[in-house]
């Protein structure tokens, strides 16, 4: 009874006040994930690494990305569940479904370890690394993969602890690993001279500190009470949120497969052109960790809210989903809207942060290339953006089969296709435009989606009333 009472507050509080109080620390968290990646590119592209240490962090980035989509399917699917069950009013499970859910990640950390560092020269070069870039990468990655357990760890206890109400501390947790990261990469790589080993062990201390913090939450929890027996895996209590938490794997693991296929025809196509291979996948690498720092802002919003939308669909207030889903709606297209006139406008300010272009012999290549990359291949961010929180709400409410569809179609179904045809008639440019096309696609299906969703709350609501009225009769 007390751990209802505790969440009661989210059926009956005003929504913008929830939604400062979820979702700032969400959003903060999130983009202080994405600073790990960013801090390490932007000192190593201002250092004498300069663009083949560049991308030699973009062919690693989509390892990161596997790692994160576990965590982060583990981490979501009991969110999502805690959330769901407080609505209910039913929380005496939830101690199993989070426990399972670290061991399940725990698990999988070991295994990733134990397929990647035995084949990492040939998934580094799987991933686009050039015979110029391939030695800045192993090195890079032989000290990263040794913390994926601590890294995948922590990254899924934070989403359990926005979920049990408290998401100022997952914030401090990423926000603590992300400054010591900061502090100790000029450190290591300029003052030490450690180069590419310097920016990893940054990264890897940083993320030791955040899952320390993430660890001591799990004293104070709110919701349930953690116990050694709760790690010994449940899986009927952990079924539905396998259910829950699949839309986020699967929404990484598209990230990946897009990454890889997008690189694959990058250096393909771009030695046939006049950039060579390493300019566009360098650029491509930038344009990554940029792009995933809008969507974070986006993911962060709808993700503070999912604790609200969870409850709020468990006690049936159907009313207050429509009002949080129309709050949502209108922060991501401002934050895309944003993102837009910043890449159409400045995409050199954008790309200049990451250093310039010294060990490569045809640098206004790199800035040509730079420039088509962030006005035609992010063109309609903000359709990515409301494609993603799509997937995310319908995760939140539910409906995984939805959830599940909306991170399949703009990238699996759409973009890559499109991202092999395309170059075969308009070369390294026909990669470009691939991904507005995309986005326009799966912004068609997402809408038919989002509004098949909301019939049925209109649905459901009606019956609500009906059984109400039979009830008082």
């Amino acid at each position: 009874m007390e751990n209802q009472q505790s969440s009661e507050f989210l059926g009956k509080e005003k929504i913008s006040k929830l939604m400062v109080k979820f979702c700032i620390p969400c959003v903060l968290s999130l983009l202080v994930s994405a600073l790990y990646n960013i801090v390490d590119q932007i000192f190593v592209g201002n250092s004498e690494l300069s663009t083949l240490g560049n991308a030699a962090t973009g062919v690693v980035f989509p390892i990161f990305i596997i790692a994160q989509g576990f965590a982060w399917y583990f981490g979501d699917g009991s969110a999502a569940y805690i959330n769901i069950r407080q609505g209910k009013g039913d929380t005496e499970k939830i101690h199993k479904c989070v426990g399972t859910g670290m061991t399940f990640t725990l698990i999988v950390s070991v295994i990733l370890l134990a397929v990647f560092y035995p084949l990492k020269t040939q998934i580094l070069t799987l991933f686009g690394a050039s015979e110029n870039s391939i030695g800045y990468a192993v090195e890079y990655f032989n000290i990263i993969l040794g913390f994926f357990p601590i890294y995948m760890l922590s990254n899924m206890i934070n989403a359990v602890v926005r979920a049990d109400g408290s998401p100022s501390w997952s914030m401090l947790s990423m926000l603590a690993g992300a400054i010591v990261n900061i502090i100790l990469d000029p450190i290591f790589i300029f003052a030490c001279k450690w180069g590419m080993a310097g920016a990893a062990w940054a990264t890897v201390i940083g993320q030791a500190v955040s899952f320390v913090i993430s660890i001591a939450y799990l004293f104070r929890t709110k919701t349930f009470r953690l116990k050694l027996k709760s790690l010994i895996p449940d899986f009927r209590v952990y079924g539905e949120a396998f259910k829950l938490g699949l839309s986020s794997l699967i929404t990484q693991m598209t990230i990946v497969v897009i990454s890889l296929v997008c690189n694959i025809m990058l250096a393909k196509y771009g030695s046939m052109s006049k950039y060579g291979a390493d300019i566009p996948i360098a650029v491509i690498g930038i344009e990554s960790k940029v792009f995933t720092v809008v969507i974070n802002i986006v993911v962060g919003i709808v993700l503070g809210c999912q604790p609200i939308i969870g409850y709020n669909m468990g006690a049936k207030n159907f009313d207050r989903v429509k009002k949080l889903y129309r709050a949502i709606l209108l922060s991501t297209v401002i934050v895309g809207l944003a993102a837009t006139i910043l890449f159409e406008a400045a995409p050199d300010a954008v790309v200049g942060m990451f250093g310039k272009p010294t060990n490569i012999p045809n640098p206004e290549d790199y800035w040509d290339f730079s420039r088509k990359t962030f006005r035609i291949f992010l063109a309609l961010v903000t359709l990515t953006c409301l494609i993603k929180m799509s997937s995310i709400f319908f995760q939140a409410v539910g409906k995984p089969v939805f959830a599940v569809l909306t991170s399949l179609i703009r990238d699996i179904i759409c973009f890559v296709p499109l991202i092999c045809v395309l170059p075969i008639f308009l070369g390294v440019n026909g990669i470009l435009i691939s991904a507005p096309i995309a986005d326009l696609l799966a912004m068609i299906v997402t809408a038919v989606l989002t509004a098949v969703f909301f019939l049925g709350i209109k649905k459901a609501k009606r019956q609500a009333k009906e059984s109400e009225k039979i009830e008082e009769e």
